[in-house]
């Protein structure tokens, strides 16, 4: 089935703040996750982590399902999982409407992307701090989005690593010479100052769990994140 949802924007200079749901309270995630969409959050970032892939187990499609039937938010779907391929049509029926996989992974990453768009959402792909873009490249034609993950994923909180920033940049230059339109996205240590930096890197879209869910005042962080 295919499955008809937000619609991502067109833009790739459009700044979009994405709350992480990781950093939320877990006993009152419906209120949390509207709580984010009044502070002016753009998307919903859901982090899927197996265990496996990454050090950290969070949740699977039924979180998925439940965020996407109590809410109208964009969800950005991250499966930082080993076999993506093998889980992605429960993500895409629970109501994903982008879905990121991991380039690392073990799948054809091809024919996962392919799978994700013909169902009808979008097509992200992430990379890890230490792979390079070269990794990616091959794929930059069949994404609307690229993660560049900005802390080694699998835990909340961690400090931004700055030396990503060359890798967003280089990302941008792909995207200009090869005429293609995807959105970079950054994950991990995100607040207004380094987001700022992002940025200018060539980033447009903001992941960030402590700095929006755990702030006093939730709606200035966005916004602050949004304008830095």
């Amino acid at each position: 089935m295919v499955r008809i949802g937000p619609v991502i924007p067109k833009n790739f200079r459009d700044r979009v703040v994405a709350p992480s749901l990781l950093a939320a309270d877990f006993s009152c995630i419906r209120d949390e996750v509207s709580r984010a969409i009044h502070a002016g959050a753009d998307w919903m970032h859901l982090d899927v982590m197996d265990g496996h892939f990454v050090e950290n187990i969070s949740f699977g499609p039924a979180i998925v399902q439940a965020v996407h039937e109590s809410n109208d938010i964009f969800l950005d779907v991250h499966l930082m999982i080993s076999r993506p391929d093998r889980y992605l049509q429960q993500f895409i029926t629970a109501g994903s409407d982008l879905i990121s996989v991991h380039v690392e992974a073990e799948h054809d990453v091809a024919e996962t992307l392919g799978r994700i768009r013909a169902a009808g959402c979008q097509a992200g792909l992430a990379l890890n701090p230490a792979t390079p873009i070269s990794a990616v490249e091959p794929f930059l034609a069949e994404i609307d989005l690229l993660l560049c993950m900005t802390v080694v994923p699998g835990f909340g909180g961690q400090a931004f690593m700055p030396e990503v920033l060359e890798k967003i940049t280089a990302a941008a230059r792909l995207r200009e010479a090869k005429g293609l339109s995807y959105h970079i996205q950054v994950d991990g240590g995100i607040d207004a100052a380094t987001a700022a930096r992002c940025y200018t890197a060539g980033a447009n879209v903001m992941v960030a769990g402590s700095s929006t869910f755990r702030a006093p005042d939730m709606t200035a962080a966005v916004t602050s994140i949004r304008n830095a």
